[in-house]
């Protein structure tokens, strides 16, 4: 506890990422710093953040959400309540949240949330972040499994199950498709960088 108390002590830029078990987060955090986190050999094993820091940045990995196979449901549980407690301590420091969500399996698994009548989580959390006034980015990977001609369809339809109407290029400053698998993930990095840049950090762009 004291070690990970120590990481974040005087940051003063946080970036978060937060999304779906299994979707590409620590992937993500490893190409866009060069920095790899330790993360569990398999999905739902970690409970706390893993944390970069650089200099007074601080790169946030929250537990994956969501189901997790194999994982009792109590401690899906505590993985969430452990999420969403650290999002509310540390949302004054967290300038931005980047949600990494699954763009190849994403509008089959809000339409089935959707048709029992139910908020898809990965749509909570990116209403939650908002209503704590935390600038959020959504990073859609997995880009690279969607056929081209359904891309933009598909990319709508997330805009708007999250509540920006389509189409998705009118959101420029928060949707980015991304394939972390093919290393592309220019649209992403560019908006953190614009974070940085208008908060007058342009110093952090050699972390990211």
């Amino acid at each position: 506890m004291s070690k990970r108390k120590s990481s974040v002590e005087g940051a003063k830029f946080e970036v978060l990422f937060v999304g779906r078990s299994n979707v590409g987060k620590s992937s993500l955090i490893r190409e866009l710093t060069g920095k790899k986190l330790r993360v569990g050999k398999r999905p739902g094993v970690t409970l706390k953040p893993s944390n970069l820091r650089f200099s007074d940045l601080l790169i946030t990995d929250l537990p994956g959400f969501g189901f997790m196979s194999g994982i009792k449901e109590r401690k899906q549980d505590i993985v969430k309540d452990n999420i969403v407690r650290y999002i509310e301590n540390n949302a004054d420091r967290i300038n931005v949240a980047v949600l990494v969500i699954d763009g190849s399996a994403f509008m089959d698994v809000a339409n089935r949330w959707d048709a029992r009548g139910e908020i898809p989580i990965d749509v909570e959390m990116f209403g939650f972040l908002n209503e704590l006034g935390i600038d959020t980015i959504v990073a859609v990977n997995k880009i690279d499994k969607i056929k081209s001609e359904e891309l933009n369809l598909t990319l709508n339809g997330i805009a708007q199950f999250i509540g920006l109407i389509p189409p998705w290029q009118q959101w420029p400053q928060t949707i980015a498709p991304i394939s972390v698998k093919k290393n592309d993930i220019k649209s992403v990095k560019a908006l953190i960088r614009k974070r940085f840049h208008d908060a007058k950090r342009d110093d952090l762009f050699k972390y990211i």
